[in-house]
């Protein structure tokens, strides 16, 4: 499998002049071994899901530590979460030097628990997703994302105008249905990624549930994780998707947690800086990888995606994806996302914020997105005294839709 560069590793070797450790926390095969090993190839590496590695390290980790007081990556770090403590130690022994340890973390909902409890101020966390587009295709981060630098105004949209792709004749619909896992999908053989995505979500319901939820049902889980498939991109009812698999309102809110801290599914809060009181306030939710959402839903070929009658949420669902990717690569700090919604119907898709500002996002599956469509967003950008807003859309070109409003293509994000 050929490898490929990340959008994190700029990131990754910032932290690191910053901080002593930065911990890589993400889903399962999503390269977050390649990462560590991208950014420090001279490093020795211990994997503590190795059995040799973790009776290595945990018979005696002081000794382990004084033979290796830096220049290691330790990765599945949650197998023995007593090494948090130990850093601390390590770390406060020589507080000023930086660029010791990198960690990497999956499916705990524990780890950045012990990680913050121990080792508050001495780590950098990077969060890293399946392979945002760009990586797929091998380009730098896009041009867009530049615009998440610097405080958003009304100069900004002469920015957007200019920006462009270095693809000839971009087409998104095939990376929209295969997502970003990178083993399945560079092996570019649709049976070899129906097989690897069979055995992966069967590994995540029978291993890694199992070892960290042993009481779960999980023959009942995977219904639930198969029938968000289906409500990815939606507010979710929980006391209605209990009835559909049988369990109780109380459950699902777990088993939503659940999904969240094993990185499999994404929570989005509701925007509640807004003096509305119509506000829906229950948070909402998208599958973070298309390619495991279109499995699910036994969504296995173009045809099926364009007919399928969830396309429209499903898109929704992968650009807000690709646009936290996008955003957590950039240089912008204090970043964090939301939809708006009222009991009235008038919604944003998707809202960023952070020391840029505040943009809020609309997501349109279609190629045209007509002036009625912008009533709830256009309403946002006067209500909320912003610069402008943005539709995402599977057009041809950047463009003004209205005065306040830029049509952005799908594929130049």
């Amino acid at each position: 499998m050929d490898v490929l560069k990340r959008n994190e590793i700029d990131k990754i070797n910032q932290l690191l002049e910053i901080f002593p450790i930065v911990l890589i926390l993400g889903v399962r095969q999503c390269g977050k071994t390649t990462l560590a090993k991208q950014v420090r190839p001279q490093w020795k590496y211990f994997d503590l899901e190795n059995m040799n590695d973790f009776d290595f390290i945990s018979n005696d980790l002081e000794f382990f530590f004084k033979e290796y007081p830096s220049n290691i990556i330790i990765d599945e770090s949650q197998e023995y979460p007593q090494i948090f403590k130990q850093l601390r130690g390590i770390i406060d022994s020589k507080r000023a030097l930086k660029n010791r340890f990198i960690l990497t973390g999956s499916s705990s909902p524990e780890l950045i628990q012990h990680a913050s409890d121990s080792l508050a101020g001495r780590l950098g966390i990077i969060e890293l997703g399946t392979l945002k587009r760009n990586e797929l295709k091998q380009q730098a981060l896009p041009d867009f994302y530049t615009l998440l630098n610097k405080q958003i105004s009304r100069q900004s949209l002469e920015f957007l105008k200019q920006i462009d792709s270095k693809e000839n004749n971009p087409d998104i619909i095939n990376d929209f249905l295969v997502g970003g896992y990178p083993e399945p999908v560079l092996a570019q053989n649709p049976v070899y990624f129906q097989t690897w995505m069979n055995n992966y979500f069967q590994l995540y319901i029978n291993r890694d549930l199992k070892k960290l939820f042993p009481k779960i049902d999980s023959i009942r889980y995977r219904r639930f994780i198969s029938t968000l498939s289906e409500l990815s991109g939606t507010i979710i009812n929980k006391a209605q998707l209990g009835r559909s698999i049988d369990t109780n309102e109380v459950t699902i809110r777990d088993y939503l947690d659940i999904a969240d801290q094993t990185f499999i599914w994404r929570i989005i809060p509701s925007y509640e800086k807004t003096r509305t009181k119509s506000l829906v306030k229950m948070p909402k939710g998208i599958l973070r990888d298309s390619g495991l959402m279109h499995f699910l839903a036994n969504i296995n070929d173009r045809e099926a995606l364009i007919r399928s009658p969830h396309v429209g949420h499903n898109f929704e669902s992968y650009i807000i994806e690709e646009l936290i990717k996008g955003m957590n690569s950039s240089n912008a700090v204090n970043c964090a996302y939301y939809y708006y919604r009222t009991k009235h119907g008038s919604e944003v898709d998707l809202i960023l914020e952070g020391n840029f500002g505040t943009l809020p996002i609309e997501i349109k599956f279609g190629t045209a997105t007509q002036l009625k469509q912008l009533t709830s967003i256009t309403k946002f950008v006067k209500d909320n005294q912003l610069p402008f807003g943005i539709v995402i859309n599977n057009s041809n070109e950047v463009r003004m839709l209205s005065e306040k409003i830029i049509q952005i293509p799908a594929y130049l994000i």
